[in-house]
């Protein structure tokens, strides 16, 4: 049997595609002075010993990576292919640079597909010197794949009418952008330690659990702990909202830090 190994998990955005503050915003979560306040787009970063994982690479990815001091990607995981998920991409060109290997890509075919094209000169026949290098995997829900030794069980979700992927890693799964879990997902999601969901703010919206919504789900997951993510300014400050939660559920804020074990 294989010694449990544990890593951790942070959040290196945990905003929605405008990011927190909005520009040209003056409401009181964009003038807001608690840096729990400041939501960059939603993205995670996953470290084991040997092993770093990247969730999405949003527009914010470069200045997130050196806030947090991180210096290594093995590997990037896409969520789905909307702009504030993928548009930092080609900031992984350093990490390439340094260690003269080509950077994994793992998504869904489509997703991967919208890459190459929005990132169509790094996958030329003769790319440019200094363009990044790529290698693409396609996944699918319920497959699961492993990666240095480590096992991600990609999950269906709904994002609007978009079938889109969560990721459960060990103790800990990370649903950003649902409106809706599937059965089949739902299965794959008892036991948990941590789960991390979208909460978009407290109006209904067509592609994006509300935070009534995102509740209702995370108690009826039932983790021990739930952190909400992807987090527009309607949400509201980070210290009101908080004294509204159930017991056992958290809004994630950029920098925030998780263990997570395999």
């Amino acid at each position: 049997q294989r010694m449990s190994q544990r890593g951790e998990l942070i959040f290196l955005g945990s905003g929605t595609s405008q990011g927190v503050p909005v520009i040209g915003c003056d409401c009181e979560v964009c003038m807001s002075k608690d840096v729990r306040d400041n939501r960059t787009r939603s993205s995670v970063h996953i470290q084991f010993a040997g092993l770093s994982l990247q969730i999405d690479t949003g527009p914010d990815f470069r200045t997130q990576m050196l806030r947090e001091g991180l210096t290594h990607v093995d590997a990037v995981l896409f969520t789905h292919e909307h702009q504030d998920h993928v548009a930092g991409l080609d900031d992984v060109r350093p990490i390439i640079f340094r260690v003269r290997k080509e950077m994994a890509l793992y998504g869904q075919q489509r997703v991967l597909d919208r890459i190459k094209k929005a990132f169509d000169y790094a996958f030329k026949a003769q790319p440019y010197p200094g363009a990044p290098s790529f290698t693409t995997t396609s996944i699918e829900a319920e497959l699961v794949f492993t990666i240095n030794g480590v096992e991600v069980l990609p999950l269906g979700i709904n994002h609007g009418n978009l079938p889109i992927l969560g990721y459960r890693i060990g103790d800990t799964a990370y649903l950003t952008d649902v409106n809706d879990i599937p059965d089949e997902a739902m299965e794959q999601l008892s036991g948990l330690n941590y789960l991390i969901l979208d909460a978009l703010h407290r109006k209904e919206h067509y592609s994006h659990f509300n935070l009534t919504q995102a509740i209702e789900w995370a108690t009826k997951i039932g983790a021990r702990h739930t952190y909400f993510i992807h987090m527009s300014h309607y949400m509201g400050k980070h210290e009101d909202v908080e004294k509204e939660l159930p017991e056992g559920m958290q809004l994630s804020f950029d920098g925030l830090r998780i263990p997570v074990t395999i």
